[in-house]
């Protein structure tokens, strides 16, 4: 099956150097304690950022979700964003990157006395892990697209606030293994009220009558991406539209996309068995996929 993250395997990716608190370590040699509130708990937040031409794409707008979705689990990071920043960098620098490179920047509660939930049992400062990758996103998924389906996991706040990057993606991964067997490439969730909210790992937006429609963004992640795009189609004078919306709309909607840090905008040739539009990348995806790179080279390089 295909996927939003798939990429070309570079064989560089063998010998990075991962930081974790302020040391570097081989990729091999790479680990953190079995005591830690990730590992235990998945108790933490997380970022993924992309490297284009030295220019860390929309870096600001990733460090601020990261914040204060750690304030939001009551995490204090220990770091200012600038100190985020210079570690980030000097992650790059000890790997000679510069571009071509996604990021995962990964903050965990830190380490227990003990395995157990609350936040008082933590016996040191957080950890945090940055591993940068080489990875260019697969050219063929921009073209060709995904398929997907709806699937039963809902995304919903009574379990967890769907608008932090939190390390626990249980709901997502549960969404994960539903679309999996149901042999598609994305679960697309709904939320409480059964109107259409995100994808497991990307967030959603269909095109009828040539307009963008994606949710309120209530129940969503409230993606950096995704917001790049609602900016982009408003400066390009496509209707944008925040709303809520049933699946039947999606059925039959002239174009459906996802969009995601790694990957950017991907179009969705499949919902439910149905086939959208006719099939192929549409004529406003198509747009927006350029728009989006050109946005992406103007900031790299007014950097």
């Amino acid at each position: 099956m295909a996927s939003t993250h798939d990429y070309k395997i570079d064989p560089r990716n063998n010998d990075i150097k991962i930081y974790i608190s302020g040391e570097f370590y081989h990729r091999s040699k790479a680990f953190v304690s079995v005591l830690d509130s990730g590992f235990l708990l998945g108790d933490g937040v997380w970022e993924g950022i992309r490297l284009h031409n030295n220019y860390l794409v929309h870096l600001d707008s990733h460090l601020n979700r990261l914040i204060s979705g750690a304030k939001e689990i009551g995490i204090d990071i220990g770091l200012t964003k600038k100190e985020i920043k210079k570690a980030i960098r000097k992650t790059l620098l000890k790997n000679k990157m510069e571009s071509n490179v996604h990021i995962r920047l990964i903050v965990s509660r830190g380490i227990k006395k003990t395995p157990y939930q609350h936040p008082g049992f933590t016996i040191s400062a957080p950890t945090i892990v940055i591993i940068p990758e080489y990875k260019k996103a697969d050219p063929n998924i921009k073209k060709n697209g995904i398929r997907i389906a709806k699937v039963e996991t809902k995304r919903d706040h009574r379990v967890q606030n769907p608008r932090v990057n939190s390390l626990s993606k249980h709901n997502c991964i549960a969404a994960c293994i539903e679309a999996d067997k149901l042999g598609v490439d994305e679960g697309l969730m709904l939320d409480p009220n059964d109107n259409v909210s995100t994808c497991n790992s990307t967030n959603f937006f269909i095109v009828r009558d040539k307009e963008v429609w994606t949710s309120m963004g209530k129940y969503c992640l409230n993606g950096v991406t995704r917001e790049s795009i609602i900016r982009l189609c408003k400066e390009n004078k496509i209707p944008v539209f925040e709303k809520n919306f049933k699946i039947n709309k999606v059925h039959s909607s002239d174009e459906v996309f996802v969009t995601g840090t790694f990957a950017g905008v991907i179009p969705v040739v499949e919902v439910d068995n149905i086939t959208i539009g006719n099939g192929s990348r549409g004529i406003i995806t198509k747009k927006l996929q350029k728009f989006y790179k050109t946005d992406i080279e103007k900031l790299s390089i007014v950097k």
